[in-house]
């Protein structure tokens, strides 16, 4: 019997970077379940963040090279306001398909 192996997923530098920033605010065990990322891996992204703040030389590939710009807050602000926008544009085509489905039958 043979196993399928699981995909390696690939995050970017800047997912990973604003990963870390959620874990800061919010804890790792809630920022991986809202990202859907394990635990560990997001662990691992912080340690390695961290050490490359104490003068330890990075690779590319890491998370430390990743400067986020936008504060978290400002990111989940922007959030709610696009799910308003999106509610309210819902609410606009509401009577606009209820009038299509109306002169179809």
């Amino acid at each position: 019997m043979s196993e399928k192996s699981v995909p390696k997923l690939q995050y970017t530098n800047e997912f990973k970077g604003e990963a870390i920033r959620l874990a800061e605010t919010v804890g790792q065990h809630e920022a991986a379940r809202r990202l859907g990322v394990p635990v560990a891996t997001l662990g691992n992204w912080s340690r390695r963040s961290r050490g490359s703040e104490g003068g330890v030389e990075t690779s590319s590939r890491d998370v430390s090279a990743v400067r986020v710009t936008r504060p978290i807050s400002e990111l989940e602000a922007e959030n709610s306001r696009l799910r308003k926008e999106l509610a309210s544009a819902k609410l606009d085509i509401g009577p606009i398909k209820e009038l299509i489905a109306v002169k179809i039958h």
